[in-house]
Parts: C-alpha cells; structure tokens; sequence
C-alpha cells in the first residue's frame, strides 16, 4: 500500500517559488507558489506540501512529490494527484487572500473511497532572518523526539544559541540530578519559518566542558563482541569515573588499574543527540533512538565547528540536543561514552524546499552523509544512498558518475553501535569535491 501525502511527514522534495512569489507578490486570481498543508489526520495533526503551477486555468505541480494536475477558476481549486501504483489523491478547495481550505479524497487503485480528510493551507511566506544570540537556561528536559512537547524558546534564522545541557544520566554542571536518564534533552527550539519538507542547519559554533568529571563503562558492547571476548567480560559492566583537566584538556580514570596510572588522553567535545521532532504517522521515539530525523547518532565529529543538516517534519523544526561526551572512540565501545554536561552554542538556519532523507554532517574538510539501520549492513547502505542523493543534488553527478567518484573517494567510518541501530558515516574530503565540475 502506497504511503499517502497524509500519513508520512517531511518526504516531500519542494520546488522554490520565483522570487515574485516567495515576496507574497501573487495576483488574487492565482495559486502558483509553495503552500504548507494541516490536516487532521484521525485527531492527529499531519503536513504535507503542495507546489502549483498556473497557465490560464490549468495547474499542474506537486503534491507529496507527485505531479498533479487540475484547474483554477473563480477562487475554487480542483486536482487529481496520481500516484504509480493507480492510486489518487482528489482535492477540490476554495482559495482566497492567500488562504485554502477544502477536502482530499483518497482512493486506492481501482477507485475504491478510502478517506475523506479535511485540510487547510498556507501560502508559504519567505523566511524572516535574525541574528540575535539568546541566553537560555533551561529548566526542563525531555526524553523524546516529540512534537507535542511545548517549544521553550523561539528563534529566527540566523540566531545563535547558548544554552546548557545535563549529562546521559540527567546530572548538571553542579552534579545535580535534574531528570530521569536516558539522553535527556534541552530543547525544543522553534525555528521560525522552518516547515515540513525544509532542510533544519545547525551549526555548532562552541561545545564546552563545564564540569571536571565524566562517566563510562568498562565493558564492551554484544554487537562488538564474539563468544570469547564476552566471556572475558562477563564481570564487567561497571561504571568507571573519569577526571577531567579543563586546563590542559585531557581526561583520565579516576582510579586507574595499575597499567592505565600513566594513562591520559586529549578530549574532544562532541553532542551525542541533535534531532528535530519526529513527525506522524511514527510515535515519537525515546531520545535512546536515532533516525532520519537525526537522534541520539553518537557520532565523535559532531563537535565545534561542524554542521548538521537534518530534516524537518513539523511547523517549527522543533529542535532537540544533548548527550555531551568529552570525548568518544568510534562506534561508542563501552556503551556510554565519556558522559558529562556541557555548555553549547549553536546558530540555527533554514535551507526552504530542500529535502533531505536523513542526517549529514558537514566539517571543515568533508561533507559527511550518515547511515543508520538495524545492522552495519543496512547503516552502509544507508549512508551510500545519503551521499549519492548529495552528489547528485548538489553536484549532478550521474548514477555512472556517482559510482565512478564513489568508488574512489569514500571513506566508511563506524559511527555507533552501542544503540538500537548501528551506524556508518560515508565521509567524502571537500579537496576531492573541488576537482568535480558542477
């Protein structure tokens, strides 16, 4: 069964309006531009996006990313979106001064009625930029990806932020525990003009420790583990403490076995969670998880002055981050890495009508695309298909030309896989990039 328009948040890649229109400039006797549709999908709210062309009374365009095609005259609106599988979706709405409201008719390859689902629909408006940095302290923490948590600050593209952030086990700065475990979050952050089937931009402008002490494990998790190696562990699963040197940035164990005394290491901060909310028809996961929407991905390059790029499923974006490591080997061995609290700035943007499947990572040197599934297996593909969606869209690169570049310049890296889902990054350095011609 197809997914519908209703049922499915932020999959719809958007075409951008001319610039007359993004500037609201449209005549009272047009529907050509880029409109966010709400619907109540059974009691649930749900979005889609719908992008129309007009000639005379003829409109074609985009509806979930499929092509429509219908006709507008004397403020009412009519389309049939067809899908590949003979499936439809039917809209007739009336439209004025920038506002529709109608209904969809959704029926399944033979014509047979499935849902009738009343909507509105907004003429989306250009972004309002900001550059206004905000000191925030919070005072809650959540423990899901869920769009029905209350925002606690609202931001425009182009602020910053700079906030804190509680430890994996809901410990702050001080050592008080502030909420249950479990990658509680600050947020989440309303970005202003951020719609579904938009592209969310987090730049981490500063990570700081703020506290001299860190949390791990001393044991190894199953997915990296054989039958020998866990009977060497059967005893371990211990909470080991660690110290760490703010000045000198190092971190080492507290009580050290005889052969770590002499043991220390450079830390490098990192953010094991940036996510947006989940949107419908998937139930808000816990903060444990990672997904599309991003998550608890603990990847150690997520650190100062990169920038997450990650899809955005709901009005507002509704940012989420936290689980800070002072630092963290590839694929997060023990479990938990070196937990601690931090302070955090970041500078939110908005990419409008660019759709992204999943998580990226740009750093200073690479564009970095993230794969996650329910084995290395599928996190590779995964993030194979991440990157050859970038080079094609940012580069235009052929399907022969992907693999050709790919083939070449890749580098696989192990991301996670102490969670529910394992991780591979798909790592690509920018001085390979400069040598395409776009």
């Amino acid at each position: 069964m197809r997914v519908r328009a209703w049922e499915c948040l932020g999959a719809l890649a958007l075409v951008s309006a001319s610039a007359m229109q993004l500037a609201g400039q449209v005549a009272s006797d047009s529907v050509a531009g880029k409109w966010q549709v709400t619907a109540e999908f059974y009691g649930t709210p749900t979005y889609a996006g719908l992008q129309l062309e007009q000639a005379g009374e003829k409109v074609t365009g985009n509806f979930h990313g499929e092509k429509l095609e219908g006709t507008f005259a004397d403020g009412k609106l009519h389309f049939v979106a067809k899908y590949p599988d003979g499936s439809s979706d039917e809209v007739n709405a009336t439209v004025a001064n920038g506002e529709m409201k109608g209904e969809a008719v959704t029926s399944e390859n033979g014509g047979t009625q499935h849902d009738r689902i009343p909507f509105t629909a907004e003429m989306i408006k250009p972004l309002v930029r900001g550059s206004e940095t905000h000191e925030f302290v919070p005072t809650v923490f959540y423990r899901s990806w869920s769009p029905m948590n209350k925002p606690v600050l609202r931001v425009k593209p182009g602020d910053t932020i700079h906030t804190t952030t509680v430890d994996a086990g809901g410990t702050d700065e001080k050592g008080q525990r502030r909420v249950m475990g479990g990658n509680p979050e600050t947020g989440p952050f309303y970005i202003e003009g951020a719609e579904p089937g938009d592209t969310l931009v987090v730049k981490i402008v500063k990570l700081k420790l703020n506290r001299d002490w860190a949390v791990s494990d001393d044991d190894v998790v199953s997915r990296a583990t054989d039958g020998e190696l866990t009977v060497r562990f059967k005893d371990a699963g211990n909470s080991v403490k660690w110290n760490l040197d703010r000045v000198n940035g190092t971190a080492s164990v507290d009580k050290p076995g005889e052969h770590m005394k002499s043991f220390s290491i450079p830390v490098k901060p990192m953010l094991g969670c940036v996510a947006t909310a989940v949107g419908p028809p998937q139930a808000p996961p816990p903060t444990g998880d990672e997904g599309r929407y991003g998550g608890n991905m603990d990847f150690n390059e997520v650190g100062d002055g990169a920038t997450v790029y990650l899809p955005v499923s709901n009005p507002g974006a509704l940012l989420y981050f936290g689980d800070g490591h002072a630092l963290q080997g590839d694929g997060e061995l023990n479990g938990n890495a070196l937990e601690t609290s931090m302070d955090v700035t970041v500078t939110v943007d908005v990419l409008q009508g660019k759709h992204i499947n999943g998580p990226r990572i740009e750093t200073k040197d690479a564009l970095i695309a993230m794969g996650l599934g329910g084995d290395l297996d599928d996190a590779l593909k995964g993030a194979t298909a991440n990157m050859a969606d970038w080079l094609q869209d940012e580069y235009k690169l052929t399907a022969p030309e992907q693999a050709e570049f790919l083939g070449v310049a890749s580098e696989f890296h192990i991301s996670e896989v102490a969670d529910r889902n394992a991780g591979i990054v798909l790592k690509i350095k920018k001085r390979d990039l400069e040598k395409l011609t776009k």
